[in-house]
């Protein structure tokens, strides 16, 4: 085998070297990430420029990348608070977080890759603890839970703003009382649910009743008032138009005028 020439043995060194220093250089952010530069020989974490994005990278070999998830996590967390009146209850909550991207260098120079357990966690908690102090074991097992939620949400959200973190939600799926505070609150709602009935029955029993009573006022002044109106000499002339319609009808019959009470015809007929 021929011997390389002179210039070509450095050519390769470099090469070589060249490759090595590419593939310790060379940074691939993956879908749903960011990343934050470090310059060792500089101001140290950049934060007056945006992220490094998704894809390849080449950055000096004597700087650092730190890569970030930037998309929407979850955090789930179970808690035991005290509520208003001194009682222990848990509370399954779960928060929707992501970093602000464009805050991701000062994310990362202030709390760094563990600012999940350094700000959010206690932060969560805590309004945790804050919200359900204001509340009984009633209002946690029936009308407030949506408030309570929102409450929470919004009290972690102002801590969180200030860390550079976005909150999207936090959802509360589960309440766990005491099983003997379960059950009085159980027994209460269902006697103010039957008492509720009775109540309901009460009330239609009595719009029923108020019903008749106005409808036989009406039915009595109404015949009041007929009766009022029902004169002798009214009844006399009714009396002859009636025996005039009956005059004219082909029936057999026999009309004796004058000859009833009050002087009121009588009719005598076959049928």
């Amino acid at each position: 085998m021929d011997k390389l020439p002179k210039i070509g043995l450095p050519i390769l060194i470099g090469v070589i070297i060249l490759v090595i220093v590419i593939a310790k250089s060379a940074v691939t952010i993956d879908s749903g990430e960011a990343g934050v530069l470090f310059k060792t020989f500089g101001e140290g974490v950049v934060t007056d420029e945006p992220p490094m994005g998704e894809g390849f990278h080449i950055v000096a070999p004597w700087n650092k990348v730190y890569v970030y998830e930037v998309r929407q996590q979850e955090l789930f967390e179970k808690m035991k608070v005290l509520s208003s009146n001194g009682l222990e209850i848990q509370i399954d909550a779960s928060a929707w977080y992501e970093p602000v991207y464009n805050q991701l260098g000062n994310l990362h120079q202030s709390l760094g890759q563990g600012y999940l357990q350094r700000v959010i966690q206690p932060a969560i908690r805590s309004a945790a603890r804050s919200v359900i102090g204001r509340y009984t074991p009633d209002d946690l097992y029936s009308t407030k839970r949506d408030a309570i939620q929102v409450e929470i949400y919004e009290e972690t959200k102002k801590i969180l703003d200030k860390q550079y973190v976005q909150l999207n939600e936090v959802l509360v799926r589960d309440v766990t009382l005491p099983p003997t505070i379960k059950e009085a609150i159980e027994r209460k709602l269902k006697q103010e649910q039957e008492s509720l009935e009775y109540e309901f029955r009460l009330e239609s029993a009595r719009k029923e009743a108020e019903k008749v009573i106005i409808e036989a006022k009406g039915k009595a002044e109404s015949n009041r008032i007929l009766s009022a109106s029902l004169t002798d000499k009214i009844l006399q002339d009714k009396g002859i138009e009636a025996t005039v319609k009956l005059s004219e009808s082909p029936n057999s019959k026999v009309i004796v005028i004058g000859s009833g009470d009050s002087g009121m015809p009588i009719i005598l007929g076959n049928q």
